[in-house]
């Protein structure tokens, strides 16, 4: 029955990451956690241990998102490895930083960083034009004819992605709920690019984050493996789904998920 419910959590999470560019972690850390509090079957399931096999389990998550999406050609690889050269080395000092870490701050920190993640989406903001002739680090991307033009600062980038991984590796969610919103808020790239750039981030991102949990002995296998299939399906369903959509109801799920999140592990960090 275990493996069943692990199976089911990598399918819904891997679904949830791969549409909304998340990773996935957002679901399955919150939700392993309580069955860890509540049910002697899940007793092996340590904070450390969840980040662990979580990382693992975007591993291919990413993977098979990153697959559906370059098929569609929505993946801005350039601005992708701006973000990397800072997220990488960040992913390591997170990973290293997450065995130090107790079950009620670890609750109660992600559940913070969910919530004040999701207030910053409800920031108004006005699409300003880019002058393509005079901006520097002007990225000109085009998705299914129409072509968008945005500003990547290369420091800020580098800056916010070695935040990012840091926090990826230290509560196992991938960065994607973080750096999704700022690719949007802060850059200005349009939701479906965001997204599907950020499933290409955080393939490589959990690879290193995954090998340092790994290293440190985080990741049990026995049950690591059944997380792998739906993590596959998941991604793929969900980057399917994602094309589907419109930018603006992109938006709009990405608030909702982050705020439920973020209101319930403030609340059982409390408790």
């Amino acid at each position: 029955m275990v493996y069943i419910i692990c199976i089911i959590i990598g399918i819904v999470t891997a679904f949830v990451g791969g549409l909304m560019g998340l990773g996935g972690g957002i679901v399955m850390i919150p939700s392993m956690l309580f069955l860890y509090q509540f049910s002697e079957a899940f007793s092996w399931a340590t904070p450390q241990t969840i980040v662990g096999i979580s990382l693992v389990a975007m591993v291919f998550t990413g993977l098979s998102s990153s697959i559906a999406y370059f098929k569609t050609g929505r993946i801005d690889y350039k601005t992708g490895l701006y973000f990397l050269s800072g997220s990488i080395p960040g992913s390591i000092l997170g990973s290293w930083l997450n065995q130090f870490v107790n079950v009620d701050d670890f609750q109660l920190y992600f559940g913070f960083v969910m919530f004040i993640i999701s207030m910053l989406f409800f920031i108004k903001r006005k699409q300003k034009a880019v002058d393509i002739t005079h901006t520097k680090n002007v990225r000109s991307f085009t998705l299914n004819g129409e072509t968008y033009n945005y500003t990547v600062n290369i420091y800020l980038a580098f800056l916010l992605a070695f935040m990012v991984g840091t926090m990826s590796g230290l509560f196992g969610i991938g960065g994607g709920s973080i750096m999704v919103p700022a690719m949007i808020l802060l850059f200005g790239i349009p939701a479906h690019i965001a997204t599907a750039t950020s499933m290409f981030m955080i393939f490589f991102v959990s690879i290193i984050g995954a090998s340092t949990h790994i290293v440190l002995g985080h990741v049990i296998w026995q049950y690591a493996i059944f997380f792998i299939p739906g993590a596959w399906i998941g991604g793929k369903l969900g980057a399917i789904v994602n094309q589907r959509l419109t930018g603006k109801t992109l938006e709009w799920i990405l608030r909702a998920i982050l705020i439920i999140i973020g209101i319930r592990m403030i609340a059982e960090g409390l408790m």
